[in-house]
């Protein structure tokens, strides 16, 4: 038998071990993280529900999506284990660099500068002004153009009756 015809096999034989290998890893790899839940720990759902884990059993998780708000799910459920740094920041929005910036509120109702305030108006105004152009526009497009009939039919179009 010759070498070539037997090359197309060989190469489908360790693709084939590659892919299995590689999914056996993965699944392990999952598992070990299941194991490393404990009560207290922060946890993501396959589903992206974020919660606290309170009782591990065998094949079951009760998780605590909120004070007094208690599910159950499979341990194959879970999707991912937090560190708890990264479980405050999600949830909680603990961030340390949100500590570091200046504290706006969404209406920026309490903005005292008096600078700030006037460019906001000068932008509020601009945009009113081209709404205003682009309202024009819309109008002067719907008017009738000056050559054509009243009557809506085209040069050279007579009654038919």
């Amino acid at each position: 038998m010759d070498i070539l015809t037997l090359l197309p096999f060989i190469v489908l034989i360790g693709a084939m071990f590659l892919m299995t290998r590689s999914a056996k890893k993965k699944q392990q790899a999952a598992a070990n993280m299941r194991d490393q839940m404990q009560p207290g720990t922060g946890v993501r759902t396959i589903g992206g529900l974020y919660a606290t884990v309170k009782e591990v059993t065998d094949d079951t998780v009760l998780l605590e999506a909120a004070p007094g708000v208690h599910l159950v799910f499979a341990k194959n459920a879970i999707g991912a284990v937090l560190t708890d740094e990264e479980y405050n920041r999600i949830v909680h929005g603990d961030d340390d660099l949100a500590s570091d910036a200046p504290a706006v509120p969404d209406d920026a109702s309490s903005l005292t500068d008096d600078a700030a305030g006037t460019d906001a108006d000068e932008a509020a105004a601009s945009a009113d002004d081209a709404k205003l152009d682009l309202g024009k526009k819309a109008d002067k497009a719907d008017e009738p153009k000056a050559d054509a009939p009243k009557d809506g039919k085209a040069d050279g179009e007579a009654d038919a009756k």
